[in-house]
């Protein structure tokens, strides 16, 4: 007669010899405190969509572009969304990254600040100024993109980069004479006393967010980067016609106050869509620009890390 021991010996030899199943590969992805993807993580959109093709889900958050692009060069993530300038700095310097998606004119979430009283009353009187924003980040090119359209160079400002908190907290306390930032920390800023919009975005260059994927996981897996875009559009839709949900969803997600993503909200437009060429023609002009001040180290050709999605992969 075999005991109960003797049983329980043999199933755990037993377990032991069976080889492990392998956990389902994991879609890794990098994300902000504002935005679609936000909301996405929140709602489990991208989980739903991608478990019947055997993935799961991870998500890191960053607080800007430049180390998100680092991580997804690093093959840290798989997927993220930036602004305009992050891909273009992490081109020029061999990042292994594609555009898969674009947010096209994403809105008027992006400004340049300076305190109520400041002198600063145009463009022009940044001159000699010190001027904070994300080194690299979409401020970087809103801050040069004022300086053009005012008829100044890089040279006439003082520049100070530095990461949106510590921008902030220099912005706050007058170290700093302007602050190029977008949402949410604009928005987070207006809500303070004192604080005065010298231009937005808009007034200077139309705002342009895209969505990036490591090369190596686009060319491998294009069916799980497609899916995931497909879900975001779906997210997108939905997000242009709930903007109140958004905010509570987008305020609840990353611990920013109701009433500044509330102002956040209102001024995004949720649309996502193919990278087109007006886009690629845009960023390639933002890629000259810096090339130009002697910002990025030699020119690129944006068109080169388009990624074209096969279309049954």
């Amino acid at each position: 007669m075999i005991d109960r021991r003797t049983l329980l010996a043999t199933g755990l030899a037993a377990a032991a010899a069976r080889p492990a199943r392998a956990a389902d590969p994991v879609f890794r992805i990098g994300y902000q405190k504002n935005g679609i993807l936000v909301v996405a993580k929140q709602q489990g959109v991208l989980e739903a969509r991608l478990k019947p093709l055997g993935y799961r889900v991870g998500w890191t958050e960053f607080s800007f572009g430049p180390p998100l692009l680092e991580a997804l060069n690093l093959g840290g993530i798989d997927f993220g969304q930036t602004g305009d300038a992050p891909p273009i700095f992490a081109q020029a310097a061999g990042c292994h990254l594609v555009y898969a998606a674009a947010q096209g004119a994403a809105g008027s979430g992006a400004a340049i600040l300076v305190a109520e009283d400041s002198p600063i009353r145009a463009l022009a009187d940044l001159k000699g100024k010190r001027v904070a924003f994300a080194k690299a980040s979409s401020a970087h090119n809103l801050t040069l993109a004022a300086l053009a359209k005012a008829g100044l160079t890089y040279a006439d400002i003082v520049p100070v980069t530095l990461a949106p908190a510590d921008a902030a907290a220099a912005f706050v306390s007058g170290q700093v004479d302007a602050w190029a930032i977008w949402d949410p920390y604009f928005a987070i800023a207006q809500g303070r006393p004192g604080v005065r919009v010298l231009a937005l975005a808009t007034d200077i260059a139309r705002p342009n967010n895209f969505f990036l994927a490591n090369r190596t996981v686009a060319q491998a897996q294009p069916r799980i980067v497609k899916a995931a875009i497909a879900a975001l559009s779906d997210v997108a839709t939905w997000c242009e016609a709930n903007r109140h949900d958004v905010a509570a969803i987008l305020s609840r997600g990353t611990g920013v106050p109701l009433a500044a993503t509330e102002r956040a909200v209102a001024r995004t437009d949720y649309v996502i869509g193919p990278v087109t060429p007006e886009l690629v023609a845009e960023q390639q002009a933002i890629a000259d620009r810096f090339h130009a001040a002697g910002l990025i180290p030699k020119p690129i050709r944006v068109s080169d890390a388009v990624w074209a999605a096969p279309p049954n992969g």
